[in-house]
């Protein structure tokens, strides 16, 4: 048997664009998916703190030192630029390897969304 555990999280990071005619998914800056152990296609919510929607949606790499969190496709209807949204993304494995796990949660500064 597997869980789902917490495996990374963008803690409290600031919208910076909404782009609706896009494929979707969220832009990231690499620096802080790199932080946040995200890779490219990988599957993640979105919660806005702003609104209280959830969301899933894919990670897509942005401009490096960006600071960049863009919401593509569909998703920009769940986010306005300046809303703050926190970014978790989950892995599965046994309870008994989650009692030992340490998942990599980051908390960026919410106004340039750079690491502190």
């Amino acid at each position: 048997m597997t869980i789902e555990v917490l495996k990374s999280k963008i803690h409290r990071v600031t919208v910076t664009g909404a782009e609706l005619d896009y494929v979707g998914s969220i832009t990231i800056d690499p620096v802080l998916m790199k932080a946040a152990d995200l890779v490219a296609g990988e599957k993640v919510q979105v919660v806005n703190i702003n609104n209280g929607e959830r969301l899933e949606t894919y990670v897509i790499q942005g401009a490096k030192d960006s600071g960049e969190i863009t919401l593509n496709g569909p998703a920009a209807r769940k986010v306005q630029k300046g809303d703050i949204v926190i970014i978790i993304s989950y892995a599965q494995m046994t309870p008994e390897q989650a009692k030992s796990f340490q998942p990599n949660i980051i908390f960026p500064d919410t106004k340039t969304n750079s690491l502190r």
